[in-house]
């Protein structure tokens, strides 16, 4: 895990309203993530974590604030400029199943970005995707499997595979771990920071497990109800909790 002063996302005062009333799914939201460093956003179910996580992939738009990435308002960033930008910002989904095209070969998931953003020659994609996948842990042979063939944990491979095959600043991971049993969710998250370690990427972290959190993350975010109520480096927040939704959080993992 590493900490570069220089931000690679700024969000200010962001605010999404869902539902007839005006409920706000998020409220005056605001963080910033710096190059190579992983921010945890954590929260109960409902307080907005996958929400932000929408928000900051340009996959909602906000109903007011702005989200600054690599210093550029992409608030309101739509067509060929967001299609540009997409490489540098890629995210990692809970269930990589539903991200990807059952009938689709991992060889067809892993051109789809080398093909839509221009990143290699089609002679040069078995070449890149083989690489790719040795690089996340997983055989080059698996290329002709289809997602259903895969187990979970290298389906999640897959999903990383995919997401670094752009070379981007910023993944975005929402609950990456959490559908995964305990050995299989440790060798990932190995592998998340071995790439951190090798290429600087900054991760906006999405979880609800707070001992994933504190072994993975720099610092954290707590949200509650669309709102942050606590925010600060990782040990400082579980040690000295300031929040009473920090507190019922670490309270539901008695090993904390």
């Amino acid at each position: 895990m590493m900490q570069r002063a220089s931000p690679i996302l700024e969000v200010r005062n962001l605010a999404k309203r869902f539902g007839d009333h005006g409920a706000a799914g998020l409220r005056n939201v605001d963080f910033s993530v710096s190059n190579g460093e992983t921010l945890a956003v954590v929260g109960a179910s409902g307080s907005g974590k996958t929400t932000l996580a929408r928000l900051v992939m340009r996959l909602l738009p906000p109903e007011a604030g702005s989200i600054h990435f690599r210093g550029q308002d992409i608030t309101a960033l739509r067509g060929e400029g967001l299609r540009r930008l997409r490489p540098h910002f890629q995210m990692v989904f809970q269930d990589p199943l539903a991200a990807f095209n059952p009938r689709a070969s991992v060889r067809r998931v892993l051109e789809d970005p080398l093909r839509l953003h221009g990143l290699a020659a089609k002679a040069e994609y078995d070449t890149v995707i083989g690489a790719t996948l040795e690089r996340v842990g997983l055989s080059a042979d698996l290329i002709t499997r289809l997602p259903l063939e895969l187990s979970g944990g290298q389906r999640q491979r897959v999903a990383i595979a995919r997401a670094i095959l752009t070379k981007p600043d910023l993944i975005v991971l929402d609950e990456p771990v959490s559908a995964l049993d305990v050995s299989v969710r440790a060798q990932i998250l190995n592998l998340l920071l071995d790439l951190q370690e090798e290429t600087g990427v900054a991760y906006l972290f999405i979880s609800h497990d707070l001992a994933v959190v504190r072994a993975f993350a720099d610092r954290m975010i707590v949200m509650e109800e669309g709102r942050i109520t606590e925010t600060g480096m990782t040990e400082q927040v579980l040690a000295n909790p300031q929040s009473n939704a920090t507190r019922i959080l670490i309270a539901a993992v008695p090993r904390l």
